[in-house]
């Protein structure tokens, strides 16, 4: 059987005034293709398919329209799991309509999957809370996963009755883990989970959460969940949450996130974005290949020693969404500014650094003469940020707006 794993799609989100849309949209459609050459068994999304419980409508669009691509029809089963970033009742909201087309949608712990078959050849064979066995059109073996969406304290207490404390929490979800595994999880099937949850290894230092991202470790949150609570029949862990793809362990089998497939923060610059495909066979530990996905922007920090470097850079760079630090001897001028943005129009934000601040204060520093008159003063401040002195028709505006101010 071959899997596909995917994450925080994070569809809608922006970087600064910079819409992502286009870039989500294309690099959605990658994924869609790359499911359809590697002719994979079924797709896991594991988590933050939103940035928001409220979505813009085109993200919306772009999700659903997504999805019903990656199904092919009701061939290849979708599940989607609900992540800290999403209103579990809008994930599970469409289900009746989506499991026609061979979707699966669970925003809960406790979640159960309504029985249906499709055409296709696609059934589910055994449903419970948390757990769902399919059988898959062009599969042999049957797919079974422990389904475990993104739940802060609150609601895995009234979805499981976890206490408060984080050794409850982990052997309440362990327990829960176990108790579905030594139900339905033979040798005879493949045996995944899936899982919106920060995990680590006992001991492992933590991980950084993504920069902007709502954390997950704090007070109300969910804590740190281990690798050995996960029981020895899972295979294969696909996780979500964190936006750099990595593998966290390898016992019982491989467990990985993902990542996100566009960088959202300049704290992801120039990281390398993948899917994961997932072979697996009954009875053994999964293998795994990373495909990188291409279609996204990428997000690059440059600290440019001066205009002339700097301007050199960006031109180099025309594709790319930009954090600039530039290096100057003065303050960074309007004029200045201007010039990089019509250099490049992915500049996200600019960051001045004065080489010599003490030495630009001592010799450079200009006192404002508030005893000058109101024209004067919008003199001083009009050559200031735009670099050059206003023209008559500028200041005769500037005086009639004194006039009716005075009025």
């Amino acid at each position: 059987m071959k899997l596909l794993h995917t994450s925080d799609w994070h569809l809608g989100k922006r970087l600064d005034d910079f819409s992502r849309m286009e870039e989500q949209q294309a690099v959605l459609q990658e994924i869609v293709e790359i499911a359809e050459q590697e002719q994979v068994d079924a797709v896991l999304v594991a988590g933050d398919l939103f940035d928001t419980f409220n979505p813009p409508t085109e993200a919306v669009e772009i999700f659903y329209r997504s999805l019903k691509r990656l199904s092919d029809n009701g061939r290849r089963p979708v599940i989607v799991i609900a992540g800290n970033h999403d209103s579990p009742d809008r994930i599970e909201a469409p289900d009746p309509l989506a499991r026609e087309c061979g979707i699966v949608f669970t925003g809960y712990p406790n979640s159960s999957v309504l029985p249906f078959e499709l055409e296709s050849g696609l059934k589910v064979l055994q449903s419970s809370e948390g757990f769902l066995e399919l059988k898959l059109p062009e599969a042999e073996v049957t797919l079974r996963l422990l389904l475990t969406p993104y739940a802060n304290e609150y609601r895995l207490k009234a979805c499981l009755g976890a206490e408060n404390s984080e050794e409850a929490l982990r052997e309440v979800l362990e327990q829960k883990w176990k108790a579905l595994a030594d139900q339905f999880c033979d040798s005879a099937g493949v045996n995944i989970l899936v899982s919106h949850l920060f995990m680590v290894r006992r001991g492992d230092a933590l991980p950084e959460e993504p920069a902007d991202e709502k954390p997950i470790l704090h007070v109300g949150g969910a804590q740190a969940i281990y690798t050995d609570n996960i029981p020895p029949q899972i295979q294969y862990t696909a996780l979500g949450h964190l936006h750099r793809m990595h593998r966290v362990g390898a016992s019982p089998g491989p467990v990985y996130y993902s990542g996100s497939p566009l960088s959202y923060s300049f704290g992801e610059a120039n990281q390398m974005k993948y899917v994961l495909i997932v072979d697996v066979q009954p009875g053994q530990a999964a293998e795994v290949r990373e495909i990188e996905l291409t279609k996204g922007k990428r997000l690059l920090r440059k600290r440019a020693q001066g205009m002339e470097e700097a301007l050199a850079w960006l031109s180099a760079n025309p594709d790319a969404l930009v954090e600039l630090t530039l290096v100057t001897d003065t303050y960074l001028t309007a004029l200045e500014r201007r010039q990089l943005n019509a250099a490049h129009a992915g500049i996200v934000a600019i960051i001045p650094e004065i080489a010599h601040p003490d030495r630009l204060c001592t010799h450079h520093q200009k006192q404002i003469d508030l005893t000058q008159s109101m024209e004067d003063l919008f003199r001083d401040y009009f050559q200031h940020e735009k670099g050059q002195a206003p023209n008559d028709d500028i200041m005769q505006l500037f005086t009639e707006i004194l006039a009716q101010e005075e009025e």
